[in-house]
This record gives structure tokens, C-alpha cells and sequence, in this order.
């Protein structure tokens, strides 16, 4: 029978390191090493794992109790065992082992009979802690990539409230900029292209509004199919919501139409409360309610293309972006209200 546990033999007497090594051959443990003092044991010990220490007190430079204390001192080796061998047996001694940390003890000269035991004892509480490691490891695992995707799918305000109360809360916000906005003619490009281009595409563009989100400080809600939706000033406060909302349509247009299909979007902003919640039991999903989701949304499918924003939101923001009033408009579903065509990059006082 071969055991494969490193062990490692501390002793200043090549004789009796040559005997215990024997002695381990004998038990079947072929993958020994051998220091002759203290500090070529701590130098062993830096260089390579071992599974179990066999160490003697009494040694020159630095001694078997120096090793132990710092062994115990040090997170990389604290939790490899020590079994001690050593001519001084007296009580006082074996005592002062055990208290700095070593697992067991062993008189010189050994019992063949103990040493096989302490040291299968010794090797097995090894085995039993590298396995509770692994575990506790895998679950840390586990648990950040669930953190990751609880981040994924909830803003960070929500994750925390979820972890605190395991729920999180519904609400009204008050003064919420909410933007909406999605692909101009996005069916009938599915139709026309491979499936793999166009879902491909789609993730880039869905990558740049993630990152576009965060540069301009709102909370990305969700994607539905070409469909994404963003507000500011909903869980974490924005100074300039409104504001936010438009550059962020702005440049989303822009990454539409570097991306390889060169789309084109129409994107809608409202500004009102709104009614903010997870939904779901075991598939969370955070989302929104309210007339200002309602109307942003229709805005999106208002026109050809570009940012249409109701009047609310227009005077967010009045004087610092060239636009022009459609009118009264009556949109699907919606009473008649006024809408503003935004007009950027057309005059002094554009964004």
C-alpha cells in the first residue's frame, strides 16, 4: 500500500531521520522529505506543500518550538499538522507543545506501533480539512457568481434591501426620468439577416447601453427584445436626470449606427413618478409602473426615428437643447400631450 502524502522529516540526527524515513517507507509513505534544523525547515516549508510535519524540539540555529510558533503564525502553513518527536518527554514540555499548536506527541525512541498510528491520525485530520477547504471554497464560488448575476438582474440599491429583508419593497418615486427606447425596423432585419448576426449585433448594442448607462449615471431596468429601458434618479439620487436620460439617447444612437447593422433608434423620455418593485419568486425581475413608463415607451414608436420627450421633461431642461414642439399629439393608448423633437448638435445652446 503507497500513501502519496508529502511529509516532511525535521530532525538535527542523520540517523534518526534516516530511520524514521525507513520506518514511513515501511508504512507505505514513499514521498518524504528531510531538513536538518530549524531553519531548513522553514525554507522547505516556503518552497513546497506538505501534508504532515514530523518535527524534534531540541536542535541547533532554531529549534523545534521557533519552527511550531511560526508555522502557526503564518495562514499558508498554520493548518498543516506537526506531530512532535523529541527525547524531552516530560510533561511540562509535551504540554508546552500541544498549547502553541502541534497536533500530537511522540517519545524518542518511538513506538513503531504509536508512530503509524498519530501519524494516519495526523494525515486524516489533514484530509478532512483540506476537504471542508474545497468545500467552503466551491461555496464561496457559488456564491459570488450569484452575487453576479443578482447585480446583473437588480440595481445594487435593491440587491442590498433584498439581502436585509429578503424582499424588497414596492415603491412610488417621485421626479423620475425614465427613457425607453428601441430599434427602428428591427423585425424586418431579423427577417433578412442570419440569426446568429443579428443576435450578435443586438449584444453589442446591448454592451454599449450597459456602458453608456453608467457613464451617464442611470440604472439600466431591462432589455426586451430590441427594447431597453434606463431611469435616472429612481434608487440613487442624479442631479440632472432629465438631462442624463437625452445624452444617454444621444449616444446610443450614435453606437446604433457604428454598429455593423448601422441601425438607427427612436427613443422616448418622460419625467414623473413612477412605481418601482420586484416581481417573481424564483426568477427575480426588477421593473416599473406607472403612466411615465406608459408614455416613454410610446414615444418610442413615435415618429421615424430620434428622442421625442413629453413637455414635463422639456422644461427639465429648457435653454440647453435645441428642439421644437410637435404640437398636441395623441399617442396609442395615451391622452393628447404635447411633444418635443429633440434637435442636438444644432445650435448654441445644443448638447
Amino acid at each position: 500500500m503507497t500513501d502519496d502524502a508529502r511529509i516532511l522529516i525535521v530532525d538535527d540526527d542523520e540517523g534518526n531521520r534516516y530511520t524514521l524515513s525507513r520506518r514511513l517507507a515501511r508504512e507505505g509513505y514513499t514521498n518524504v522529505a528531510e531538513a536538518e534544523n530549524g531553519r531548513a525547515a522553514l525554507v522547505a516549508l516556503d518552497c513546497e506543500p506538505f501534508d504532515l510535519v514530523l518535527l524534534d524540539i531540541m536542535m541547533p540555529e532554531i529549534d523545534g518550538h521557533e519552527v511550531l510558533k511560526r508555522m502557526r503564525e503564518d495562514p499558508r502553513l498554520r493548518h498543516v499538522p506537526v506531530l512532535m518527536i523529541s527525547a524531552a518527554s516530560d510533561s511540562d514540555n509535551v504540554v508546552r507543545c500541544i498549547a502553541n499548536g502541534a497536533d500530537d506527541f511522540l517519545s524518542k525512541p518511538f513506538d513503531p506501533v504509536l508512530l503509524r498510528a498519530r501519524v494516519g491520525a495526523c494525515l486524516e485530520r489533514k484530509r478532512l480539512h483540506d476537504a471542508q477547504a474545497a468545500q467552503l471554497a466551491a461555496v464561496e464560488r457559488e456564491r459570488r457568481r450569484a452575487d453576479r448575476l443578482l447585480h446583473a438582474i437588480l440595481p445594487a440599491e435593491a440587491v442590498a434591501e433584498l439581502r436585509e429583508r429578503d424582499c424588497v419593497l414596492p415603491r412610488r418615486h417621485e421626479r423620475v426620468a425614465v427613457l425607453f427606447a428601441d430599434i427602428v425596423g428591427f423585425t424586418s432585419y431579423c427577417e433578412m439577416h442570419p440569426p446568429e448576426e443579428a443576435v450578435s449585433n443586438l449584444q453589442r448594442l446591448s454592451e454599449d447601453f450597459e456602458d453608456l448607462c453608467a457613464v451617464h449615471g442611470l440604472e439600466k431596468v431591462k432589455t426586451v427584445g430590441d427594447g431597453m429601458l434606463a431611469v435616472a434618479n429612481l434608487l440613487a439620487p442624479h442631479p440632472d436626470p432629465v438631462l442624463a436620460a437625452v445624452r444617454l439617447g444621444i449616444d446610443l444612437a450614435a453606437a446604433s449606427l457604428r454598429n455593423p447593422a448601422a441601425w438607427r433608434i427612436h427613443a422616448g423620455v418622460d419625467f414623473g413618478p413612477v412605481v418601482a418593485g420586484v416581481v417573481g419568486r424564483t426568477k427575480f425581475s426588477f421593473d416599473l409602473w406607472g403612466d411615465t413608463v406608459n408614455t416613454a415607451a410610446r414615444l418610442a414608436g413615435f415618429g421615424n426615428a430620434g428622442i421625442h420627450v413629453t413637455e414635463s421633461a422639456w422644461r427639465e431642461m429648457r435653454g440647453r437643447i435645441q428642439g421644437r414642439s410637435l404640437g398636441p399629439v395623441a399617442l396609442k393608448g395615451k391622452r393628447t400631450l404635447e411633444v418635443f423633437r429633440l434637435e442636438p448638435g444644432t445650435g448654441p445652446g445644443s448638447i
